[in-house]
């Protein structure tokens, strides 16, 4: 059938409309192509650089150096050495058990580091580099450069590495630093990303933990370029990190040195505290241990050694340590009963040898009574009967109120691991903890500290020095950071009668210097150098109307465990105080006999700055001092002694 004009001209009508509607679309189709070309050649262009350079390019982690940790003078306590190490990259080697199995072959590692390396490597990030072997000599080192093409990831770098050079005379400041463990980790909210580095060391006790932030810096970041075999081409860029800040304690390296050889044959601690400023220019327990032990990772034979030890050298016996403060206790209860006016200096209590309170007999020490004693002969010979008379009339609340003027029953702010509160208890306190009403015993006790009472040798330091001074007197244990000095602990004046205070000082003076004092035998005979104190023994056993009958057992009679702890508090010169000291001898039986000749040793050291001539003591131990003197030198290896003897 032949088409006619107008349908044939219909038909290209219809044609020349879809050809436009197919040539439109075609035309969106390559504008929508040209501009999706245009963002991703121009817009994104950075970006997808970014992604290109980052194959070839990594960013890695500097880790900064460690500030180091000074004495007072100077003298390095903690310091950062050099180090080799050999690492490994996870995402570097591939097949990680296989390159660490040919490392083996190459240098002398055994099967636990070779575990510990592995368990490392699966909980790490895939860039981050573990450490497999630290502290490598030479010779390993050079065997494992040698070999690198055959071993892909690894990698030998020099890092450093803590080292404390004075060993264990500032184990209990210092503390120590170990790699972080996951219960690091898992203590806090948002790491910091070197945490994430394994094996990284922070702080674990001590000053080393206390001041880790500061101690730590901040990371620095080095931008490298890798090869297709991920290995290390170049270096592009760098950006240093913050190194951390250095600190200086307040500690005396040469006094915390003799106070550690002084106290070594002693489960005991020692605190010297510098009245005017309340430096801590000694803080020492004993026994102690090498905290080197601990910064690569401490044996299983070594740790159960310390742990195993009956006298504790992992603890902190200054700061963590809580005792019966025993007579050391009574000016607290007798300076409770002199702000009240309940008393005057003068007034006499008689002592039988006990004190009948609600039908129950508290007994003195001296079983045949000191007579009649006013406050001054009450403390200088340690009368416990005055005591409790005293403490009936002021009650437990007043006593309690008063010790914590003195420090005691506060937690002071130093930076050492668990520094304890210690207690002075009151009636609520009882009755929270216990769910029992206060009882008259239970003052009677508290008031020659015994009972509920308990104070770490840190708090008993600085009643003394509060005493002594006035003032209270604040622990400084930092001295400064990055050479700025930190607030001074000197303190304000107690809101206490400077005559009561004058009272204190004069019978603490009696119980050093008088022939009936109880410390007598420890006095300090050196003009402008004699001091003030106070013997204490506090019980750790009750004994029984039996014993006491037959015959209270002598501590050198009872297992070392059953004994007495012995005390004594002095500050020294008494007529301006230098130094106020507190030691703790445990289980060590009479603070006069145990404890007191201790102190009056370091109280010398620290006055005279070194040795003490023999001099200062009375002529009958001068012949005992000389030869203790002697041996003291030979145990102390890091002393800065000049070698001739004291005369």
């Amino acid at each position: 059938m032949k088409r006619t004009r107008a349908d044939i001209e219909a038909n290209h009508r219809l044609i020349s409309r879809r050809a436009a509607i197919l040539g439109g679309v075609q035309l969106v189709f390559m504008g929508g192509l040209a501009a999706r070309m245009r963002h991703l050649q121009v817009n994104q262009a950075d970006q997808f650089r970014l992604l290109a350079e980052e194959n070839r390019i990594k960013f890695k982690l500097i880790p900064p150096a460690r500030g180091e940790v000074f004495d007072r003078n100077g003298v390095q306590l903690a310091q950062n050495i050099p180090t080799y190490q050999i690492k490994i990259v996870r995402e570097d080697a591939g097949d990680v058990e296989k390159v660490l199995t040919k490392l083996a072959t190459v240098m002398e590692l055994d099967a636990e580091v070779l575990e510990r390396a592995l368990t490392e490597i699966k909980r790490s990030a895939p860039f981050h580099p573990v450490t497999v072997a630290d502290d490598v000599d030479w010779d390993d080192l050079s065997r494992v450069s040698v070999n690198a093409p055959a071993l892909p990831g690894v990698a030998p770098e020099i890092g450093l590495s803590r080292v404390y050079p004075l060993g264990s005379d500032f184990a209990h400041v210092l503390g120590y630093v170990g790699p972080v463990s996951d219960y690091d980790l898992s203590r806090l909210d948002d790491p910091d990303e070197l945490l994430r580095i394994p094996r990284f060391q922070i702080g674990k006790v001590g000053v080393e933990a206390k001041v880790e932030t500061a101690l730590r810096g901040a990371a620095g970041t080095r931008q490298v370029e890798v090869n297709a075999a991920g290995r290390e081409m170049r270096e592009l860029g760098r950006r240093e990190g913050r190194p951390g800040s250095d600190i200086q304690l307040s500690v005396d390296a040469e006094l915390q040195n003799y106070v550690q050889a002084r106290l070594s044959e002693e489960s005991a601690s020692a605190v010297v505290i510098d009245c005017e400023t309340g430096d801590l220019v000694a803080i020492a327990s004993a026994p102690t241990y090498d905290p080197n032990l601990f910064v690569r990772g401490i044996s299983v034979a070594d740790y159960s050694a310390l742990t195993e030890n009956k006298y504790r050298p992992l603890a902190s016996k200054t700061v963590q340590g809580t005792y019966p403060p025993g007579s050391t206790f009574k000016m607290m209860t007798a300076m409770a009963a002199l702000e009240e006016g309940l008393i005057e200096p003068e007034d006499t209590v008689r002592c039988p040898g006990h004190l009948e309170v609600a039908d129950r007999k508290f007994h003195c020490w001296k079983r045949a009574g000191h007579g009649s004693v006013n406050l001054e002969n009450s403390l200088k010979q340690s009368c416990d009967v005055y005591y409790y008379d005293l403490a009936l009339k002021v009650g437990i609340e007043k006593i309690s109120a008063m010790a914590n003027i003195f420090g005691l029953g506060v937690r002071h702010d130093v930076p050492m691991s668990a520094v304890a509160r210690g207690l002075t208890p009151t009636k609520a306190w009882k009755a929270t903890t216990h769910g029992k009403d206060w009882v008259i015993g239970d003052t009677v006790n508290a008031s020659i500290g015994q009972g509920y009472m308990l104070s770490s040798p840190l708090q008993l330091a600085v009643m003394t020095a509060r005493l002594a001074t006035g003032r209270s007197v604040e622990p400084r244990l930092v001295k400064s950071i990055d050479g700025v000095e930190q607030p001074s602990g000197a303190g304000r004046p107690l809101p206490l009668d400077d005559d009561n205070l004058r009272k204190m000082r004069r019978a603490m003076f009696a119980v050093v210097n008088d022939r009936r004092g109880t410390a007598y035998g420890s006095r300090i005979i050196a003009d402008g150098m004699r001091m003030a104190g106070k013997t204490g023994t506090s019980q750790v056993r009750n004994i029984s109307a039996a014993e006491r009958a037959r015959g209270v057992i002598r501590n050198s009679d009872l297992p070392w465990e059953r004994r007495d702890h012995a005390l004594f508090v002095d500050f020294a010169p008494a007529d301006n105080p230098k130094y106020a000291v507190a030691v703790v001898v445990e289980h060590g039986g009479g603070g006069s006999k145990a404890a007191a000749p201790i102190a009056r040793d370091i109280t010398l050291q620290a006055l005279y700055g070194g040795p003490p001539p023999l001099s200062a003591y009375p002529s009958k131990d001068r012949g005992r001092i000389g030869a203790q003197q002697k041996k003291l030198r030979k145990m102390r290896p890091t002393a800065a002694f000049d070698g001739s003897d004291q005369a």
